[in-house]
């Protein structure tokens, strides 16, 4: 009976020592208020009150820097937002780092995010920080991985959420975006119109050409054959009209019983014998 009691306590103090580590986590066992040692996945029996187990998230963890109002280089407050993915790395040092090297990293991460954009977007415009939205998650995760080096912390991404300027500063600006747009389709409006109108011009142009060509080659096909007429009237009619009036001379004077000599050879005897039926004899 004396046994059991004494068994109860034992069983009691193991039963408060027993400690599970699970995957996604890592573990730093003090003892005395030192650290002792480290404690991976698995099962772990620490002495009640005498140790602590102090457990680690490792997985990739996200912190909103939340929204604050920024002045920008051009005088304008903006709010603006930002998030941070981060995880503690699993080995020892990692884990002792981001207990023993800063007081709870999550609220130190926001606030070095928060003081990191007010330094980025204090030096831009309104106009240009919204433009450069990559440079500044560029410059942001630099000088986050830069300052976390030894707290055990790997940043793994920043996003920067909104840039959003004061109520009245945005209505006019989506004035002046809309009265852009506005002039960008009218230029594209008149340019299409430019375009028919000289596409216009240009087959005009070309069925003028077109009409003026036919003129000309008509014109010179006309001419080309009032040539050949000239021509065929030079080299036929002329002739012919010089061996007519021969022939009505000799005609005179066969009326008149006049004797008439006539070259051989010549073009008149040649025509008075075709008119007579009669062939030359060919003299040998």
């Amino acid at each position: 009976m004396n046994y059991l009691y004494l068994l109860i306590p034992v069983v009691v103090i193991f039963l408060a020592g027993i400690r599970i580590v699970r995957p996604t986590q890592r573990g730093l066992i003090e003892r005395l208020g030192k650290y002792k040692h480290f404690a991976n996945p698995g099962f772990h029996w620490i002495i009640p009150v005498i140790d602590r187990l102090f457990m680690v998230n490792v997985t990739e963890q996200m912190v909103d820097a939340e929204p604050q109002e920024i002045i920008t280089n051009d005088n304008l407050n903006a709010s603006v937002d930002a998030q941070v993915y981060f995880r503690v790395k699993s080995d020892e040092e990692s884990v002792k780092g981001s207990i023993y090297n800063v007081n709870n990293y999550k609220w130190q991460i926001v606030n070095l995010a928060r003081t990191t954009l007010r330094n980025i977007i204090g030096t831009l415009t309104l106009k240009s920080a919204n433009s450069e939205r990559g440079k500044i998650n560029s410059d942001l995760y630099k000088t986050l991985h830069n300052e976390t080096q030894s707290w055990g912390i790997e940043i793994v991404r920043t996003e920067l959420k909104e840039i959003d300027p004061p109520k009245d500063v945005q209505e006019t600006m989506n004035k002046v975006v809309k009265a852009e747009n506005e002039k960008i389709a009218a230029i594209d409006s008149a340019t299409a119109a430019e375009t028919v109108a000289d596409g216009v011009k240009r087959a005009k142009i070309k069925e003028a050409e077109g009409f003026k060509q036919s003129k000309i080659l008509h014109a010179e096909g006309e001419a080309e054959a009032i040539k050949l007429v000239n021509e065929a009237a030079d080299k036929y009619f002329v002739g012919n009209a010089q061996l007519l009036r021969k022939l009505e001379a000799v005609e005179v004077s066969l009326e008149k019983n006049a004797k008439i000599v006539i070259p051989t050879g010549t073009e008149l005897v040649n025509i008075i014998g075709e008119m007579a039926g009669i062939v030359p004899i060919d003299k040998k």
